[in-house]
């Protein structure tokens, strides 16, 4: 790579990522409006007879979830299909380029999968009613093609031989500045 004078490595990382944020998704009108559990959905998944649910999440917690929904709904059954997130990602991809929709609830721990998703046009707009209720705006998408199931924490550790405690990064943003940079 021709290094550029003022511009680091870091620096044109972040541009690509920025841009790249930027035009990953589509652009949708708004949310629809939040939809209620009701009678008439409850029978067309009675008829259908199952739910399918990808997910990287643990199989025990899977499994959990899967039992709390059968107990709500006896007549419908949940099929996990648990692996890993890549997994995951790779089979919804294969599958929808091959136009099998076999999943009903997909599961990820890598929240880039459903940016890549959402762009691809992979994913429904539908908004519960419980997630309009219950859930943070933060952790919903703006357009209701999903919304955060699960969080993860992400510390920030640094060598105290290196940088001393008052000069160490406080946040993510921390991280981008100029003193933060070390070659």
């Amino acid at each position: 790579m021709k290094k550029h004078p003022g511009l680091s490595r870091r620096d044109m990382l972040k541009g690509a990522v920025l841009a790249g944020a930027a035009l990953s998704t589509r652009v949708m009108a708004a949310a629809p409006p939040a939809e209620p559990v009701t009678p008439t959905l409850i029978e067309a998944a009675k008829k259908e007879g199952q739910v399918v649910y990808y997910t990287s999440t643990d199989l025990p917690v899977a499994e959990k979830l899967a039992r709390a929904f059968e107990a709500k709904y006896p007549d419908i059954t949940v099929r996990v299909e648990r692996t890993g997130a890549e997994r995951v990602f790779q089979r919804v991809g294969q599958e929808y380029s091959s136009n099998i929709h076999a999943v009903d609830v997909v599961n990820s721990s890598d929240a880039a999968h459903f940016i890549v998703w959402k762009r691809d046009g992979i994913l429904a707009p539908y908004v519960p009613e419980e997630v309009a209720k219950y859930y943070p705006e933060e952790h919903r998408d703006a357009d209701g093609q999903f919304a955060s199931f699960r969080v993860w924490l992400s510390i920030i550790a640094y060598n105290t031989n290196l940088v001393k405690a008052e000069e160490a990064p406080n946040s993510f943003a921390d991280l981008l500045k100029s003193e933060a940079k070390r070659s």
